[in-house]
């Protein structure tokens, strides 16, 4: 924490000269109200005592004295015994002032204009930084507190700070990965997808967007066509359109992606196969069996993302890479749903010379994922954690969504849903006419939070009846009455349960 004596801080903060036509104690006045007023100073923070800015500014004792008491009368400052002058809390609590531009700021540059790439032009995110704090939080990606393996996950970060650990994972890895946590993805992880894969087949990254982000960097340029389905993943088209790729909306349907719709001339097709983002239904054997012969037959590369394929279905189906003969099958898998999103841990599976060719991109990117969060990984994984965090949450899901069903039926009975196993959210379709984001501004007044599902469209006119309810942050017991607030903010009276 910054103490009083931090001159490098100070000197920034009191410019005064015996040419501003105004008093030294004035000026000493309007820096110390600009900082306060601008967020500059922390309320635990001392200020230098008189003495010290006295020196430092090179004017008398006194004059400091004099406006650090007239700043304490008008309330900026408070002065605590034997502790100095601090800035009053109540000052604080007021809304910050606009931020004035100074002088020879006025001809900023425009950053917009001197960009390559169109990354603020991209469909935002979709945000919901206050949904812990919501009643009924049908959010998508989040992870629920109250299933989350705090003493599990506490016990693996003890160990990976042991010394002989730290010996492990401090030093600069460069391009390489933690060889514990390689071993247990290949050895836990992939075959639970029907996936057989070799060390150098495998490469941590970021989570899957920072894992799409680099395959676009490696593989895209301006006018690479990719397949993508549509509705689809937002931010995957948006990371395949940042490097220059056009995109190929491709409909799909209750079998999954149309594959007899893909162009032939789509150099990629990415797909999400286990659980279609964000219909969440499966892609189907055949069309499993017609997108690979397509791929063999066009020589397209498919970036398989394994979205929501974490959890345990009563029928789970192998991946695309599992089947795939040939390497067109670009694996793409992450941890989010199950350990946690924040800790942005995934990892790709491919034929060894493209992971060798994105190791060597990475290193100029980032060089590797932090060593140390991979050490407790690897060891959250070898404990079996995992597998029994994997067990508890798809149990708590599968109730999740049968419960959300159910009060679906119920309350929003003219609102159409797919019901497929497994997956952390539900895909629903209102009657004609719906407003979706109307329809979540009013629900969010009741505290229930939705995700219209217009952004996953890759059209000019987006279907504006379409939204997503996840449900891996809100509790089982807050599901029904959760939708009986979003069908009367729909215009619906409840009906007796």
């Amino acid at each position: 924490m910054p103490q009083r004596n931090d001159t490098a801080i100070w000197s920034g903060l009191f410019r005064i000269s015996a040419e501003s036509g105004q008093t030294l104690q004035a000026q000493i006045r309007q820096a110390i109200v600009a900082a306060i007023l601008d967020r500059q100073i922390a309320a635990s923070m001392p200020l230098p005592s008189c003495r010290i800015l006295a020196e430092k500014l090179g004017v008398a004792r006194g004059t400091v004295v004099l406006a650090f008491q007239q700043l304490v009368d008008q309330g900026f400052l408070v002065a605590r015994e034997r502790r100095g002058h601090f800035v009053n809390p109540d000052v604080l609590a007021t809304p910050a002032k606009p931020h004035q531009k100074a002088p020879d700021q006025a001809n900023e540059i425009d950053w917009k204009a001197r960009r390559k790439i169109a990354a603020s032009d991209m469909p935002p995110p979709a945000k919901h930084e206050n949904w812990i704090k919501s009643s009924y939080p049908f959010v998508y990606g989040q992870f629920d507190p109250a299933l989350f393996p705090t003493a599990e996950w506490r016990e693996c970060n003890r160990m990976a700070l042991a010394v002989l650990e730290i010996r492990n994972w401090a030093s600069d890895m460069v391009d390489r990965d933690d060889p514990l946590l390689i071993e247990q993805i290949q050895a836990r992880l992939l075959p639970r997808r029907g996936i057989f894969a070799n060390p150098d087949e495998i490469i941590v990254t970021l989570g899957a967007q920072n894992a799409l982000y680099m395959l676009a960097t490696l593989l895209m340029s301006k006018g690479s066509k990719v397949a993508m389905e549509d509705p689809g993943y937002p931010d995957a088209r948006s990371i395949f359109r940042l490097a220059g790729a056009d995109i190929q909306p491709v409909p799909v349907d209750q079998s999954g992606i149309v594959t007899a719709s893909i162009a032939n001339d789509s150099g990629f097709v990415f797909v999400t196969p286990s659980h279609h983002c964000p219909t969440m239904v499966p892609l189907s054997a055949e069309r499993r069996q017609d997108l690979l012969a397509r791929a063999n037959r066009y020589n397209q590369i498919i970036i398989e993302d394994g979205y929501d394929s974490q959890l345990l279905d009563e029928a789970p189906q192998q991946a695309l890479k599992s089947l795939d003969r040939s390497g067109r099958v670009v694996y793409v898998g992450s941890m989010s749903k199950t350990l946690a999103p924040g800790l942005r841990l995934g990892y790709i599976v491919a034929s060894a010379g493209l992971i060798s060719e994105l190791r060597a991109l990475r290193r100029f990117m980032l060089r590797h994922p932090p060593a140390n969060n991979q050490r407790a990984v690897a060891l959250f994984l070898s404990l079996g954690h995992h597998e029994a965090l994997v067990r508890r949450l798809s149990s708590a899901f599968d109730e999740r969504r049968k419960r959300l069903v159910h009060a679906i039926s119920a309350f929003l009975p003219e609102w159409r849903s797919t019901d497929s196993a497994g997956g952390t959210s539900l895909w629903l379709e209102g009657p004609r006419g719906t407003d979706a984001r109307g329809l979540a501004e009013a629900a969010a007044s009741r505290s229930v939070i939705i995700e219209p599902g217009d952004r996953f469209f890759d059209r000019t006119e987006k279907p504006s009846r379409f939204m997503r309810l996840g449900i891996s942050s809100i509790a089982l017991q807050h599901i029904e009455p959760g939708i009986r607030e979003l069908a009367t903010a729909a215009g619906r009276r409840p009906a007796a349960a």
